[in-house]
């Protein structure tokens, strides 16, 4: 059901509305509380992709979730999804119009992933380290996540560049290196 150019295009209407009457923040925060709501609630997203559930229930549902959290114009567009039976693409268009609205105002993001809870501290240092290597005027969201596989360190991931500084890397690399035989070759 993931269709990037149905959800490109209904992300941009909506920009672009929300650009015409200034609402563009609003929409977006709306959008990140829809985007929470998929992620942390797996049958809301198949309520919407259920092609048993009629629309009008699923409209009804929609807005006695959404009734007085979002602004008018999220309203009405979520009105137009279930009217133009595009509701199950409801994820995907939040998140496109969250990456819309993110390049327009130059918002990258960092995601940082370490094997315990970081802290403040660290993560300051971690995005001082990324801002010094970006270009000015650029600011940042960053999303922090626990992953016990890494055992230690972090892997940080910005715009398309990922930096693996954890130990099950370093772990990895050295099975490689005994799997080839490197240290072999150097003993003869």
């Amino acid at each position: 059901m993931n269709n990037p150019r149905l959800a490109g295009r209904y992300a941009k209407s909506l920009l672009d509305l929300a650009t015409e009457q200034n609402q563009v923040d609003a929409v977006c925060a709306d959008m990140k509380w829809i985007l929470g709501i998929c992620k942390s609630n797996p049958d809301f997203v198949n309520l919407l992709r259920s092609p048993i559930v009629k629309p009008s229930t699923k409209e009804k549902i929609l807005a006695s979730i959404t009734q007085g959290r979002i602004s008018n114009i999220t309203g009405a567009f979520i009105k137009l999804l279930v009217l133009k039976a595009r509701e199950n693409n409801l994820p995907e268009i939040a998140a496109t119009y969250v990456d819309q609205f993110n390049a327009l105002r130059n918002i990258h993001r960092v995601k940082i992933t370490t094997a315990t809870p970081i802290s403040d501290e660290m993560k300051n240092t971690i995005m001082a380290n990324v801002k010094a290597a970006a270009q000015p005027g650029q600011s940042f969201e960053v999303e922090t996540r626990i992953k016990d596989e890494l055992i230690g360190g972090f892997v940080l991931e910005t715009g398309g560049v990922l930096v693996d500084a954890s130990i099950q890397r370093d772990l990895k690399d050295i099975q490689k290196q005994f799997m080839n035989n490197d240290y072999l070759h150097r003993i003869r």
